[in-house]
């Protein structure tokens, strides 16, 4: 399956996920972008790179190690084969801070009611 994947642009145009993979080094960002590679072209990835966060209302997450760090960026998919990405974060604590899956849902909900297609 071929799955297309996109940035949430905020309304003022603004790219949050963008401006996450463009503060962090070279090597991180690389990794990042090789996993977002898989979800484009494997129909099925491995629960340790990517999951659908329980509670909430059709959010995912990327989850990427790299060093010590954890590195995370939010998704939700539009169809089957469109994904988009909200935002990204370094995971500091053992659970995810509840306003970051907030901020997330606030972007889905953008999104959805702009009727966004690409």
């Amino acid at each position: 399956m071929k799955r297309t994947v996109i940035f949430y642009t905020t309304i003022d145009g603004k790219y949050p996920v963008r401006e996450f993979l463009d503060s962090l080094s070279g090597k991180v960002a690389q990794k990042l972008l090789w996993t977002l590679k898989l979800l484009e072209d494997l129909e099925f990835l491995p629960s340790i790179y990517f999951k659908k966060l329980s509670g909430t209302d059709g959010i995912w997450e990327f989850r990427v190690q790299y060093s010590s760090n954890i590195y995370r960026i939010f998704c939700f998919f539009d169809t089957r084969s469109l994904v988009i990405l909200t935002h990204g974060f370094i995971k500091k604590t053992q659970k995810t801070p509840r306003q970051e899956i907030e901020r997330a849902e606030k972007y889905r909900k953008d999104f959805l009611s702009r009727g966004e297609k690409i």
